[in-house]
């Protein structure tokens, strides 16, 4: 249930921020001003939609993307619970699993900051996909061990008697 919650989440999040040079100026004013508190805005790193900025960056549009699909398919994927069994992952599985999917991010990012290369909105767009996809299946594994329909029910508390005096 959760685990849906978030996928639809993320899926909303992911059309809204692609919608918003086109929707209308209340609803627009609010989504740059959401995009300038978690992105940079560059204009030269941002895809363009009808003319308009996207309110985030080609790398932050990617790993919406990457989370907003992962989270889909984790909950689409595999609806029995044997065949479930893929998407929980250890502690240890899920640290491996995002460094490696952060890994396409960091050589892009050093390699631009350090003047070698200089990726296009393109790749940076990819790499944050992966990202974003990686970060959602750590979130998604970790959300989907939670059974709150196995808790025991918690007892009643029963009324405490008033010691007497001594």
């Amino acid at each position: 249930m959760l685990g849906s919650a978030l996928a639809l989440t993320a899926a909303a999040w992911l059309a809204l921020l692609v919608i918003t040079p086109l929707a209308p100026s209340f609803i627009a004013t609010l989504m740059y001003a959401a995009g300038s508190v978690i992105c940079h805005q560059l204009p030269e790193r941002s895809f363009h939609l009808a003319g308009f900025q996207l309110p985030v960056c080609a790398r932050c549009l990617g790993i919406y993307a990457g989370a907003a699909v992962a989270a889909s398919v984790h909950v689409l994927g595999a609806p029995v619970a044997e065949a479930a069994r893929w998407r929980l992952l250890s502690p240890s599985a899920a640290r491996r699993v995002f460094l490696v999917s952060a890994l396409p991010t960091i050589v892009t990012v050093a390699l631009e900051w350090s003047g070698v290369w200089a990726p296009g909105n393109v790749v940076r767009a990819m790499a944050g996909l992966v990202v974003g996809a990686g970060g959602a299946l750590v979130v998604m594994s970790a959300v989907a061990t939670l059974n709150y329909n196995e808790c025991l029910r918690r007892r009643p508390i029963e009324h405490s008697q008033i010691p007497p005096h001594i």
